[in-house]
């Protein structure tokens, strides 16, 4: 790392960063490789994303280790949802609730026996907005990745539930949002539903192709974005070009 650099810190699961992250499982995160499209003499990419995390306890095991690096001047991509429903103290009790509002639930979970104070989706999204802006760094949140889900020659998308709660919490919090839900979709679209099977390990989970794809929605969104200066460390070239497994080093 450039010690005077800015630094973008990536926080989701699996879809950024799938196991190990380097593809051993033939599973790849978007987050992966998100560092080839910026320009590296001038700004460090570092992916701490954790596969099987939801927004809930991404926070309660990760935040604090990724919060403590964070300093005036980098930035903080948030990408949840795929993770967040389920049980909220059973098995592997990841689960948020639903929304955006303030309200909580007190559980007893079931590996420990203690209870735990359980938020909404959204309310953990404001947490990781608010302290890191607090620490200065500049926040975008993004939408989950669509899933190989398909309704005739269209993907399904989450637009009732993470994409709009997401969406919400952004424009509630003033940081900039990306439906990457909506625009990841598209490419697939535009593809069909038989070539988009090539891109996918399973229902949800990204071979290297799918993962590239949405790297680069990524970073040709952020492009787009009028109230974000970490569009000026992007190498608009090398969202064009294409790559294979082997361009990925650390």
């Amino acid at each position: 790392m450039n010690p005077t650099a800015p630094v973008v810190f990536t926080i989701g699961d699996s879809t950024m960063r799938n196991g190990a992250g380097n593809g051993s499982n033939g599973q790849w995160g978007w987050g992966s490789f998100f560092h080839l499209f910026f320009d590296a003499n001038r700004i460090t990419v570092e992916n701490f994303a954790v596969g099987g995390r939801s927004s809930r306890t991404f926070y309660s095991s990760h935040w604090n280790k990724v919060l403590a690096g964070i300093k005036k001047g980098d930035y903080l991509l948030v990408q949840f949802g795929h993770n967040d429903g389920g049980p909220l103290n059973t098995g592997r009790a990841r689960a948020s609730l639903r929304g955006t509002g303030n309200e909580s639930q007190t559980v007893i979970m079931e590996r420990h026996g203690g209870p735990e104070e359980v938020f909404t989706f959204g309310h953990y999204l404001r947490m990781y907005i608010r302290q890191a802006k607090a620490r200065g760094a500049n926040v975008i949140v993004l939408s989950l990745t669509p899933g190989n889900s398909w309704d005739g020659d269209k993907i399904i998308r989450s637009t009732e539930t993470y994409n709009n709660w997401s969406e919400e919490v952004a424009r509630e919090e003033g940081v900039p949002y990306i439906n990457m839900n909506d625009l990841v979709a598209r490419k697939y679209e535009a593809m069909g539903k038989e070539a988009t099977k090539a891109y996918f390990a399973d229902r949800v989970h990204t071979l290297f192709g799918g993962a590239i794809i949405c790297g680069k929605v990524a970073a040709e969104a952020i492009l787009q974005l009028t109230d974000c200066d970490l569009k000026n460390y992007i190498i608009p070239q090398n969202i064009e070009r294409s790559y294979n497994e082997n361009d990925i080093k650390r």
